[in-house]
């Protein structure tokens, strides 16, 4: 049988340490050669667009894909994400999965905080306020002990709620500023997390030794890092070097003007199996640039699907 899941049922199921330790172990998979991930591809439709990608971790004994519409106007996207069993192709799950990709989008940056930024960091600038802000905070502070943190966004009412609701849930000091440059200054780890079709965090603000987790710039039109910041990372990590060839901004801006090749960058499966070291210096600069890959749909997914058979949560669909 076929187990169905909704948003609610899927969010309590996938608490973010857990799902940094399930894709710890996917990436883990995918540098000894058990996964094959297949880039986003999109098909342009009359009212916006219909987004598809899938993966295959035969490590972990599963494959499948989240497929999901992004039209103008109400309703919004329904994201769904079907769950396979790799040997026999049996249809495992459903899910929905609106929450799973905010929860996994977050526990990716915390996948690449751990194996690149500092040991010893302790505070954080996020410049974003939105939806997928919250989790990626919440994913840095799961690996690393935040002690404080400071938030900007365009709009103060956004950015002073963010504030207040996070350090409540987190337990960390969290502060509402004025600016971007106020934000970055100082910060051991940087995230950018927006829609920006301009850099909204500049090289030059950069403390020695940050870590800037860029992940929401997955599209060619947007960039989050401007080319300073990019050129003074000594190692540049992207979650999948195909996808990001197609869609991460703040590197194709720079691979068509010369100043970046993508021989520079590495893949965060190379870090997680030790091929790549995840901090060459603690003075250096270190990038991850996240596009959000179906491989970590599909981890999250399967942590998901373990825990409701577990638990006996969801409902049986006469597949």
């Amino acid at each position: 049988m076929t187990l169905f899941l909704n948003e609610q049922e899927v969010a309590q199921l996938v608490p973010m340490d857990e799902c940094v330790e399930a894709l710890d172990r996917a990436f883990a998979h995918a540098g000894a050669g058990q996964v094959d991930n297949k880039a986003r591809s999109r098909i342009r439709m009359p009212g916006g667009f219909f987004h598809f990608m899938a993966a295959a971790d035969g490590g972990q004994g599963v494959f499948g894909y989240k497929a999901y519409p992004s039209f103008a106007g109400p309703g919004g996207a329904k994201m769904m994400v079907m769950l396979y069993d790799y040997e026999s192709g049996q249809l495992l799950s459903c899910m929905e999965a609106g929450r799973l990709g905010q929860i996994r989008t977050g526990a990716a940056s915390g996948l690449a905080t751990r194996y690149m930024a500092r040991d010893d960091a302790t505070t954080v600038a996020v410049i974003g306020s939105g939806f997928q802000a919250r989790t990626q905070l919440e994913a840095v502070c799961a690996v690393r002990e935040i002690k404080q943190a400071r938030v900007f966004s365009r709009r103060q009412e956004r950015r002073e709620d963010f504030a207040k609701r996070s350090g409540e849930r987190l337990g960390v000091d969290v502060q509402a500023v004025d600016s971007a440059q106020e934000c970055v200054e100082g910060a051991d780890i940087v995230i950018a997390i927006t829609s920006a079709r301009e850099p909204v965090v500049l090289g030059e603000w950069l403390a020695e030794g940050a870590h800037i987790n860029a992940a929401g710039g997955n599209h060619w039109q947007r960039r989050e890092i401007d080319e300073a910041a990019v050129l003074r990372s000594e190692l540049i990590v992207v979650d999948d070097l195909e996808q990001a060839k197609v869609e991460c901004g703040d590197l194709m801006w720079l691979e068509a003007r010369g100043s970046f090749r993508w021989g520079m960058a590495h893949e965060l499966s190379d870090v997680v199996a030790g091929r790549v070291p995840g901090r060459v210096s603690q003075e250096g600069v270190t990038l991850f640039e996240s596009m959000g890959v179906a491989l970590e749909d599909i981890a999250a997914a399967d942590l998901v699907y373990r825990k409701a058979k577990e638990q006996g949560i969801g409902v049986e669909l006469p597949f």
